[in-house]
């Protein structure tokens, strides 16, 4: 498996291993899939996307998501753009679709060189995120320091999110590990902390399950803006300024959350046999 191809791309800083294994597999463990990211002995990123032959005739291609520790994951929305405006770029169109384990995912090319994506319908019962016991998940019985009362989305993965007065002056690094362990979250969480800084805008740092404290989050930054909409803090189209910079979300009126921000290609390169074996 040694001198594989790779492209390293990023959406805000939200960085990506991407590995296209269309004409020429690309099976690896959990194990392998964390030397990639390990950013001082492999290439480092958040994630490691693998693009993969489409499992149907609506897609593009399907893409398989590995997080920083090797786990596979369900969804990743600045990952799905950057791979979306792969797609394009190749195709020549402007709009792709783009299988993943959280479904079908649709992308589009935006003004400004940005790139729009169809995030699908939020999960709000309980069941869909999932929590452990049943619960309102407008306000979750949960809480730490001074963190209290989440609101809980599933954006094909479990978010729970937030709000205080400033996002910044939480200690994060501290407090996301134990709230995405909680027994609460079967599947971990990924933790937002959000605060309202208009009518339509929020600010919003992430801590991602299984990576840490990332400079943006697509998922998280579309989990945010339904859960200020939900509480009546802001309404469907929100401006999302994340540490890495500005991603837009609408949640429009049929219920589906659509993503628009920039990518970015950083360089490309050959993964060598010492990450794969």
């Amino acid at each position: 498996m040694s001198g594989r191809p790779f492209i390293k791309m990023h959406g805000l800083g939200n960085d990506f291993v991407v590995v296209d294994a269309r004409e020429q597999p690309f099976a690896l463990d959990d194990a392998a899939a964390a030397r990639i990211a390990d950013r001082h002995r492999g290439v480092g990123c958040d994630q490691l996307l693998v693009i993969e032959p489409a499992r149907n005739g609506r897609a593009a291609a399907y893409m398989r998501i590995h997080n920083h520790q090797g786990f596979e994951v369900g969804a990743c929305g600045n990952g799905t753009r950057c791979v979306a405006d792969l797609l394009m770029a190749e195709s020549g169109s402007e709009e792709t679709a783009i299988e993943t384990r959280a479904g079908l995912l649709t992308a589009e090319r935006a003004p400004g060189g940005l790139v729009a994506v169809d995030m699908g319908t939020p999960g709000l019962d309980w069941r869909e995120i999932p929590l452990a016991r049943e619960m309102d998940t407008l306000r979750l019985d949960l809480g730490r320091g001074p963190l209290a009362e989440p609101v809980a989305v599933s954006m094909g993965n479990p978010h729970a999110v937030f709000f205080v007065e400033d996002p910044v002056s939480i200690d994060l690094e501290s407090l996301g590990p134990a709230l995405e362990h909680d027994p609460l979250f079967p599947e971990r969480a990924n933790i937002g902390v959000a605060g309202v800084t208009g009518p339509d805008r929020l600010r919003l740092r992430v801590w991602e399950r299984g990576v840490g404290i990332t400079l943006a989050c697509g998922t998280g930054a579309c989990a945010a803006a339904v859960a200020a909409q939900r509480r009546g803090l802001t309404g469907r189209q929100v401006a999302i300024a994340l540490d890495g910079g500005p991603l837009s979300i609408d949640w429009r009126d049929d219920g589906r959350v659509f993503m628009t921000g920039p990518v970015a290609t950083s360089f490309s390169g050959t993964l060598g046999a010492a990450l794969l074996d």
